[in-house]
């Protein structure tokens, strides 16, 4: 009888089960000095099951009983049984109430090795870097994956390195400053393996070897230099000869001491200051002369396209046994017959005469300033400060001249 009372109680407790799927709130309730907790009612339920929570500390800290109203008291066994019986239904309800659900066990993902790619806004499109394509080359050599690789000037001693171990190299040439002022002292220092002797050389604005300093393979040398020099010094080492010679160019920039009279400025730096002078300058149908002072040169500047563009000569002119002029000779009207000093170089030069004409103004005399550079082999271009503001440039050779207007 008892047996089919406790079936029936379980049954209950399953069919419970599957309506409520096993969510309780249960409340507490003290009664016969146990602590009970009370199942929530379900309309039209009749049956009221009770669980009673009884501590204790031999029975792994925690015993669970259940009692029934309606079955009355059970004896021990029976409510080890029913507990047993409880554990099992709870643990069905537990799995019930948290299912376990499976999930995929995660796999490696390859990832992928290809250029990345920025992302474009939707504003402003930005273009995607592409993988620059590989080319075979004679050895190895590092290549960007993006783009342009930088590539760095590198500068090299003069000559071919030997694939002997004992053949002459040199180790440096160098100097203690960075740029020299023309007229100051520079210190020149190097270093060869494989010589007993080595040459040093200076080099001239057209690379023509001009002093020459015989010296050991290690050492240093200071060398004066002229106040004249502009734009940059130049020495070679050199040692061994033969297939075995190697040399090395080492080049000093100068600085500019001086400054130019007018503006803009040409880009080389002036031989020197700019030198006030009295000038004479006169205007003619193909041309103008131009008297310099401290010079003592007279200019005589063409414009007939034909050359030489512009010759100077030597003022020869004494007034006290020249005349001023031929007075034999009668211009026409509006002309003028030059005097003095460029009437004597007119008068005297038949080239000069025949490719100037006659002057179109009588002279006039003025303060004015004349500056060089220097140019190429050596030679000079002349700047002379004009009548008219303006600045004659004269370029080296007589190969031309032009007006420059300062700014």
């Amino acid at each position: 009888m008892l047996g089919k009372r406790y079936k029936k109680l379980i049954q209950e407790i399953r069919e419970e089960e599957d309506r409520e799927s096993c969510f309780f709130s249960w409340r507490p309730l003290r009664l016969g000095g146990l602590n009970w907790i009370e199942p929530p009612r379900r309309k039209g339920r009749q049956d009221k099951i009770k669980l009673s929570i009884l501590f204790h500390s031999n029975l792994l800290n925690k015993i669970f009983y259940w009692r029934a109203w309606r079955l009355g008291d059970l004896s021990f066994p029976m409510k080890l049984r029913s507990l047993l019986a409880l554990l099992l239904i709870l643990s069905g309800c537990m799995a019930a109430e948290m299912p376990v659900v499976p999930t995929a066990q995660p796999t490696a993902t390859p990832t992928p090795t290809g250029t990345p790619t920025r992302i474009a806004s939707a504003q402003t499109p930005l273009p995607t870097a592409t993988r620059a394509a590989l080319t075979p080359t004679g050895g190895p050599s590092p290549t960007p994956l993006i783009g342009q690789a930088n590539v760095s000037a590198v500068i090299a001693p003069t000559g071919t390195r030997s694939s002997n171990p004992n053949a002459p190299r040199i180790e440096f040439f160098t100097t203690n400053v960075l740029n020299v002022n023309p007229g100051d002292s520079v210190t020149l220092f190097w270093s060869a393996r494989g010589a007993d002797t080595a040459a040093i050389y200076r080099l001239d604005a057209g690379g023509n070897r001009t002093q020459l300093w015989n010296v050991g393979p290690d050492g240093q040398l200071s060398v004066d230099t002229r106040r004249s020099d502009r734009g940059q010094l130049q020495f070679v080492l050199t040692i061994g000869d033969g297939a075995n010679q190697v040399e090395q160019v080492l080049t000093i920039p100068l600085a500019c001491p001086d400054t130019w009279f007018f503006n803009p400025p040409p880009t080389a730096c002036p031989l020197g200051a700019a030198l006030e002078t009295s000038i004479i300058e006169e205007p003619f149908e193909r041309g103008r002369m131009i008297y310099i002072a401290s010079s003592n040169r007279v200019y005589a500047l063409f414009n007939d396209t034909f050359e030489p563009a512009w010759i100077s000569v030597e003022n020869r002119f004494d007034p006290a046994i020249h005349p001023e002029s031929e007075p034999s000779f009668q211009p026409p009207p509006g002309l003028y017959q030059p005097l003095r000093i460029l009437g004597f170089v007119w008068r005297g030069n038949d080239t000069v005469r025949s490719r100037l004409g006659l002057a179109i103004q009588p002279e006039f005399s003025y303060q004015g300033f004349v500056q060089a550079a220097p140019a190429i082999n050596g030679a000079e271009s002349v700047y002379v400060s004009s009548a008219d503001g303006t600045v004659l440039e004269l370029v080296p050779g007589g190969e031309g001249w032009q007006i420059i207007t300062p700014g």
